[in-house]
């Protein structure tokens, strides 16, 4: 078991060294992406256009030796587009299915708000169970499936606001915010040369941290990570407090409770441990719930956000020794 911790922890490193190559700063974004990933599970990537949401996910997918795809997501989507569809071929006389993009590992749903809820529901069934059913047939997706769904934060005008039961199927939502000014600088560097992000990724520059057969072997790592018996009750208390907030509507349920465990618990790899401390479920606790809260109306007129909320939670929980 040990040696899978430390082939975890070759991979990771290797990964995020490669990802450096295109990704001018945004750590953190990285980091959390890495974990969505290692988890088997999807992320809702929020950030203002230019911020290289899209970039992030084609490197991840050439690092990790993964297929990638991407959809383009508009008001004429039609669920179809998005799963495939049978044809009938008049030469063969028979029916075929041409395979749409879902069939992949790594899926780009790039400003997914821009569908309406009818086309957003095409990813239901595929997030939650890698399958999809076409003509009442059912297929299997790619095991390693994750969707990386981007959004504007700051422009609504033609847009849908996504279902609370879609949202609750992303483990994390990552806030890509704009450079600092240290990294712009090295960014407009970069783009006077030929070592633009782009023209690095596209040049074979970026080299796989590990084949993509080998990427459920890795996952397999992260557990022989340590989550002592207090760092579960301290998770399941904390998600039970949003329920039970005053100025929170809805609060989280069962699945983000799943989500902080399996997230702190990656963020520990992340930082090298073979054991989750309270630091780590802290950490990842934002990031998980931010998305799957609402608060009440009249707490968000006073100008309250759900991440100062969270943070209040985090100062009423008693933090386990």
């Amino acid at each position: 078991m040990t040696a899978d911790l430390d082939r975890l922890r070759e991979v990771l490193t290797r990964a995020r060294r490669e990802v450096g190559k295109v990704i001018i700063g945004q750590d953190r974004a990285v980091d959390q992406a890495l974990i969505v990933i290692l988890t088997g599970h999807h992320a809702l990537v929020e950030g203002v256009p230019g911020v290289a949401k899209t970039l992030l996910v084609r490197t991840l997918a050439r690092v990790l030796g993964c297929e990638f795809a991407r959809i383009q997501f508009t008001p004429d989507l039609m669920p179809a587009d998005i799963t495939g569809t049978n044809v009938y071929s008049l030469k063969t006389g028979e029916f075929s299915l041409v395979r749409g993009p879902i069939f992949t590992t790594f899926l780009l749903a790039d400003e997914i708000n821009r569908a309406p809820a009818k086309t957003q529901s095409a990813l239901l069934q595929a997030m939650q169970e890698r399958m999809v059913t076409i003509d009442r047939e059912t297929h299997p997706l790619d095991p390693g499936f994750t969707v990386f769904a981007t959004q504007n934060p700051i422009e609504y005008e033609g847009t849908y606001p996504l279902p609370e039961a879609q949202k609750d199927r992303f483990m994390l939502k990552i806030a890509m915010a704009c450079p600092s000014e240290e990294e712009e600088l090295i960014l407009a560097r970069r783009m006077l040369g030929s070592e633009a992000p782009e023209a690095t990724l596209a040049s074979g520059q970026v080299q796989p941290a590990l084949r993509h057969e080998d990427l459920a072997a890795i996952r397999g790592g992260l557990e022989t990570i340590v989550v002592r018996e207090e760092l579960i009750g301290y998770v399941v208390e904390i998600v039970r407090r949003t329920r039970a907030n005053d100025s929170i509507l809805v609060g989280a349920g069962p699945r983000a409770t799943q989500s902080l465990l399996l997230a702190g618990r990656a963020h520990a790899a992340l930082q090298g441990r073979d054991f989750v401390t309270p630091d780590d479920i802290r950490t990842m606790t934002d990031p998980v719930l931010e998305h799957r809260l609402i608060l009440r109306p009249e707490y968000e007129i006073e100008g309250l956000t759900v991440s100062e909320i969270i943070g209040r939670l985090l100062q009423e929980v008693a933090v386990p020794r």
